[in-house]
């Protein structure tokens, strides 16, 4: 697996300050996108040992708050299986911070729920090592640049453990409180 770049210190995608992975390799190439470029799966550099070690020490301190993969496309069936392992070790080192990933691919279509060629052997164990999955394409009709963490409004956030627990999507609840006071 290829990766367009890595983001240190991001505060873009997803709560905190996170390190995000951006894959490369899309089929959706859906108009509009932010990464045109990732759509090729042998764009960019290989994310090998010594990029995964980059990015497990980038983690280490305190305010890190999580990663963040998008892409590109993180759960195109060949991006998952090379995912699974890193996500997995992530979580071994770092299992109080969070993984995020961002998907064109639905819900729905990751659990099986409607056919989809991105399911594959690796993505019910990968889907339960997330967090967050922001779903859906990316729809330049929809776009709102007032959204948190997402472009489009059909686009969701979507707590992972809740929603494998409940069989169905849940929406992540976010921690920020906003205040009603008026001085």
């Amino acid at each position: 697996m290829n990766f367009a770049t890595i983001k240190y210190y991001d505060i873009a995608n997803g709560p905190g300050v996170r390190t995000s992975v951006f894959v490369s390799g899309c089929r959706h190439h859906c108009p509009g996108c932010f990464n045109e470029v990732a759509w090729d799966f042998g764009y960019g550099k290989p994310f090998d040992k010594a990029t995964r070690n980059e990015v497990f020490a980038s983690c280490q301190p305190d305010y890190i708050a999580g990663i963040s993969l998008l892409g590109g496309e993180p759960m195109e069936p060949e991006n998952q299986r090379e995912l699974l392992p890193f996500v997995r070790n992530f979580k071994a080192l770092y299992p109080k911070k969070t993984v995020w990933c961002y998907s064109g691919y639905t819900w729905e279509q990751l659990t099986g729920a409607v056919p989809c060629h991105a399911r594959c052997e690796v993505t019910d164990e990968l889907l339960g090592l997330l967090d967050v999955l922001v779903d859906g394409r990316f729809v330049q009709a929809e776009h709102d640049i007032s959204l948190r963490f997402r472009g489009s409004r059909n686009q969701r956030l979507l707590d992972v453990p809740k929603s494998l627990a409940a069989g169905e999507p849940i929406w992540w609840q976010d921690e920020q409180v906003f205040s009603t006071h008026t001085m």
